[in-house]
């Protein structure tokens, strides 16, 4: 009986914000995966361990969360005015398929780093020591972030002393800039609130009926108050994640969000589409203890957020829903605006299950409509392996 040997892929294991992926060159895939399709989603789910009934990614690189499962292919940009195309697989743990709807914020601080090290990045602008400033494409969002990635001696400095709550040991600090968040979704009519509403009743069949800011903006994101589905706003993990009957309820909420929003056309349709939109729900400031012990108080923050990502509570914060805090803050009258305590602002600290994390945002109103030109905040990245992967050849 013949056996299919294994083949190998060159790979990095990078850990970006508070997620981990395996990153590809697009040129290092094979052939047949590099276009988009089914050779490519059956070589990631491989690489990943996916779909894995038992829920552990255990004969794969994936770490059985959303937030370590997940991929990133890169290339040369041929954009003007940018160096690299940016494309984000979220991959499913449980089912065969691989979510390319939206961004991951936390990943997208690995981004600029790689491609530097890779050779993405023409050599003419990396300095020797200082900051190099990364032109990234974001072909899942067609949106550009900006990286400030360090560099010392003419490498990626990826050592330092900025600390991000959720990462247990602190990194060189790396700034985003997620220029023009809002997102362009397909069907989601190209508005930072697809309903025209800063917020809307939102009916949801066996719930009730819940006052929800629906915005596009670095993630297509559904916010609710805390207290009107029966929480505080302190939860961590295992809360909600320990409760199927909590999960059920989350999922229900962003289902009718999606139809909602123009995301999709029926509720089935939410299960392809895992990724997008987010759930969230927010609160007014009150002391708690993070996950790691650490005691977080109410005079610290602004409001307490806390958020589901593939269908469970996040164990910190996207970088992508972050991205949405910071907007919908910035956006007097919406129900993140209201946590914070309302009226104007350009940046917002919020709690979440592992510390607290500051992302500012401008917001103007042209024509009754609200833009933001940008929305910042710092991450960090490492990289934790490097070399190649290995899949069986019969995989694609």
């Amino acid at each position: 009986m013949n056996h299919p040997a294994q083949i190998k892929i060159p790979a990095t294991y990078i850990r970006g914000g508070t997620s981990k992926g395996v990153f590809f060159r697009l040129q290092d895939l094979p052939q047949a995966a590099q276009v988009p399709g089914a050779a490519r989603d059956a070589i990631l789910l491989r690489v990943i361990g996916s779909p894995d009934p038992y829920g552990k990614q255990i004969d794969g690189m994936g770490g059985a969360t959303s937030s370590t499962s997940k991929t990133v292919i890169l290339s040369k940009s041929t954009r003007a005015d940018h160096d690299v195309d940016y494309l984000f697989g979220q991959v499913s743990i449980d089912k065969a398929f691989v979510d390319w709807s939206g961004n991951c914020g936390n990943l997208s601080a690995a981004v600029g780093s790689f491609a530097i090290s890779a050779g993405l990045v023409d050599a003419s602008r990396v300095p020797q020591n200082g900051v190099a400033v990364v032109r990234i494409w974001q072909a899942n969002i067609s949106k550009t972030i900006i990286a400030h990635v360090p560099i010392t001696n003419g490498e990626v400095q990826e050592t330092g002393d900025f600390e991000l709550d959720g990462v247990t040991f602190p990194a060189a600090e790396v700034q985003l800039e997620f220029m023009d968040p809002a997102a362009d979704e397909e069907g989601a009519g190209g508005s930072m609130f697809p309903t025209g509403n800063l917020v809307d009743d939102l009916d949801v069949p066996g719930i009730g009926t819940l006052k929800a800011t629906m915005i596009n903006a670095g993630i297509p994101t559904i916010f609710v108050n805390a207290e009107a589905i029966g929480y505080t706003g302190t939860e961590l993990q295992d809360a909600i994640n320990s409760d199927p009957a909590a999960l059920a309820k989350f999922e229900t909420i962003r289902a009718y969000g999606a139809v909602r929003m123009g995301l999709i056309k029926h509720i089935d349709e939410a299960a392809q589409r895992q990724h997008t939109p987010k759930v969230a729900f927010v609160a007014k400031p009150q002391s708690y203890v993070s996950s790691s012990g650490k005691q977080v108080n109410a005079t610290e923050i602004d409001l307490l957020v806390r958020a589901l990502s593939m269908g469970k509570l996040h164990h910190a914060m996207m970088g992508t829903a972050a991205v949405a805090i910071g907007t919908a803050a910035a956006i007097p009258g919406t129900l993140v605006n209201l946590a914070a305590g309302g009226g104007e602002r350009t940046a917002v600290r919020f709690g979440h299950p592992s510390g607290t994390l500051r992302v500012g945002a401008e917001a103007t109103q042209v024509n009754g409509e609200w833009t933001v030109k940008k929305a910042i905040m710092s991450r960090s990245a490492r990289v934790l392996m490097e070399g190649w992967v290995r899949i069986p050849g019969d995989t694609f």
